[in-house]
């Protein structure tokens, strides 16, 4: 029976949503969000425990995880609006500096206290920058989370990634230099930099051309061209080696400025999204390994604790210099732990750069993504009703 599975694609294929919708159910009735329901399932259906669904299933079906992230940043840049950073100012982008600073700084001191080696502090702090917006976002469409904690914290996810990419450039560059002696320290703090600069303009380029032809399609026709958009997006962003995810924000939010269609437009695709989130988390957690939470040790809990507190600290910090509400300062924190994709990624260009620290970071990354990933959406909900945006369910 199992080799039938294993052979046939549409099985697993159908097993994945079935976990899902089955998942999805069980955890509304044990009050947890969806997006924990879809990771637990597919935790218990993949290759480590059940194994209904394969590793190399997984990797197959990597391109649609793929799609819906470029969809998840699409939709985060569409919360862009001038109108509303004409109303908060700069308060998303302090807070967002602030919380991945706080967040390597903290790592990266406990770490040096507890004398671990210094390439290996660096490389291991400047992934904790990262945070994953997929699963907040989940929560947010869920229970329909609306109010000033809610708009800051999409703002604040979104310019997350360019944080954490630039503060993981300047890691890379101090420890090649310490590595290596290499001279060209300058060029490589410039790096991240520059990709986040071609992701700009890359971003800026496809939300021009999206923004005039969307008017030449009525509703029906608008779901091919954003589908047709995206996939050239994530094209385009390999050849010129941008980020697709920050290139995807971009187009998001320009074209949600430029277009009058913006705002039907985004409500046409939330109607098709919810399946596609749904394969994604549900494969996502088949990749996630419980084997190797034993691995982590101490160095493991540093980096698991000291991340979420420095993110904590970071974005109160950061809240109370910008003069947001009182509530953002309490409550954006705790919203911010999960983390996946973009650490993960990181965590295999550190292991190029320190192997023989490599397969412990990789372990303590994997093992962190599996823990924020579970607690993270939980968290966010419950700090989402704390602050009154999310009605008690």
């Amino acid at each position: 029976m199992m080799d039938i599975i294993h052979n046939s694609m549409f099985l697993q294929c159908a097993i994945i949503f079935i976990t899902g919708l089955v998942f999805s159910k069980l955890a509304k009735l044990v009050k947890l969000p969806a997006v924990t329901g879809y990771l637990v399932g597919g935790l218990i259906l993949g290759p480590y425990i059940l194994n209904f669904v394969t590793l190399e299933s997984v990797e197959t079906l990597a391109i649609f995880s793929d799609i819906a992230l470029a969809f998840i940043a699409f939709n985060i840049g569409s919360e862009f609006k001038i109108s509303y950073f004409k109303k908060v100012g700069v308060a998303p982008i302090v807070i967002a500096c602030l919380e991945s600073l706080f967040a390597v700084l903290f790592v990266l001191a406990v770490l040096l206290l507890t004398n671990h080696e210094l390439r290996f502090s660096l490389m291991l702090s400047a992934i904790a920058a990262a945070t994953a917006p997929a699963a907040t976002i989940m929560v947010i469409k869920q229970y329909r989370a609306n109010g000033p904690v809610t708009k800051t914290l999409l703002s604040v996810v979104a310019i997350d990634d360019a944080t954490a990419l630039i503060l993981f450039g300047f890691a890379l560059a101090i420890t090649n230099s310490l590595s290596n002696g290499s001279g060209n320290l300058l060029l490589m703090l410039l790096d991240p930099i520059i990709e986040l600069l071609v992701s700009f303009i890359l971003g800026g380029v496809l939300s021009f051309v999206l923004s005039y032809l969307i008017r030449f399609f009525k509703d029906d026709l608008r779901v091919p061209l954003i589908v047709a958009t995206l996939l050239l997006t994530l094209g385009l962003s390999e050849v010129f080696g941008a980020s697709s995810l920050m290139v995807c924000m971009v187009m998001g939010a320009l074209f949600c400025n430029l277009s009058n269609e913006a705002d039907k437009t985004m409500n046409i695709i939330d109607g098709i999204t919810p399946s596609l989130f749904m394969m994604f988390f549900v494969l996502s957690g088949a990749e996630l390994n419980v084997g190797i939470l034993p691995s982590i040790g101490l160095v493991g809990i540093i980096y698991v604790v000291f991340r979420v507190v420095g993110k904590y600290v970071g974005a109160y910090v950061g809240a109370k210099m910008s003069h947001a509400s009182e509530n953002v300062c309490r409550y954006i924190g705790p919203c911010l732990i999960p983390q996946a994709g973009v650490a993960i990624g990181l965590s295999l260009v550190a292991e190029n750069m320190v192997p023989e620290f490599g397969s412990t970071i990789r372990a303590v990354i994997l093992c962190g993504t599996l823990i924020y990933e579970l607690i993270g959406p939980f968290v966010t909900k419950k700090t989402l009703i704390m602050a009154k945006e999310i009605k008690e369910v």
